[in-house]
């Protein structure tokens, strides 16, 4: 089986604060994206990463990331959509007919572990139809209606999902040709890939995740990321 990965790139990440798309946001001396396209690139099982980027910034993406000289798997660059779910259906229509599984990754999630690129990518390989990486909720979760509880949720039974997360390509495929048909009211709810996947009544996977892969959304966030890449290059690590 072959396996791609996709990097949706093309939003600009508004609660980063004006400037800079987020992707591009510099971590380390790099910018973020390359940082996401590089761990993906370095799994054993990825063998193409495709990045969405915005339709008017192709070729200048496509430079930024071979300024940075990335090693392992093949790396393209395509026009993304207006919205996330659009970006991912273009780079997946744009993928060779030999992809079977398809990873579908944040470009804000710069430090993921290439191992947890390869565990979502072995689940997919070994029978699930999709998965996905999950972490235990640290916090209590409160409903809220208004400013006034509504109820407390248990913490137990509950997991912050993080990517890639992973799928038959056919079946990817088939949530995204609803997703193109579905209302803007239907899609209100739906945040992630796997929650295309829910809705055609399929069963997601989950493996652990790891606490390195979080989403780089606010200022502080970038700074935790500093921290993270600073300790990874003490001990060796690029």
């Amino acid at each position: 089986m072959t396996t791609a990965a996709i990097v949706p790139a093309a939003g600009r990440g508004e609660r980063m604060g004006p400037g800079t798309p987020k992707a591009l946001r510099l971590l380390g001396g790099a910018p973020v994206l390359v940082h996401a396209v590089r761990a993906l690139a370095r799994a054993r099982s990825v063998e193409l990463v495709v990045v969405a980027a915005p339709p008017d910034d192709v070729a200048s993406v496509e430079r930024l990331l071979d300024d940075f000289e990335l090693t392992g798997a093949e790396v393209e660059v395509v026009g993304g959509g207006d919205h996330r779910q659009r970006s991912v259906s273009r780079a997946l229509a744009a993928l060779p007919d030999e992809v079977d599984i398809v990873l579908v990754h944040d470009a804000a999630r710069p430090l993921v572990p290439p191992e947890l690129v390869d565990a979502v990518a072995t689940a997919v390989r070994t029978g699930a139809d999709a998965c996905i990486p999950v972490i235990p909720v640290a916090d209590t979760i409160k409903e809220v209606d208004g400013q006034v509880v509504a109820r407390t949720l248990d913490r137990s039974r509950l997991r912050a999902v993080q990517t890639p997360q992973g799928f038959r390509r056919e079946l990817l495929a088939k949530a995204h040709a609803w997703a193109d048909a579905a209302t803007a009211e239907e899609l209100a709810s739906v945040t992630d890939d796997a929650g295309l996947v829910e809705r055609l009544g399929v069963p997601v996977t989950c493996v652990p995740g790891s606490e390195e892969a979080f989403k780089v959304t606010r200022p502080f966030d970038l700074v935790l990321a500093e921290a993270i890449l600073a300790r990874r290059r003490a001990d060796g690590f690029r």
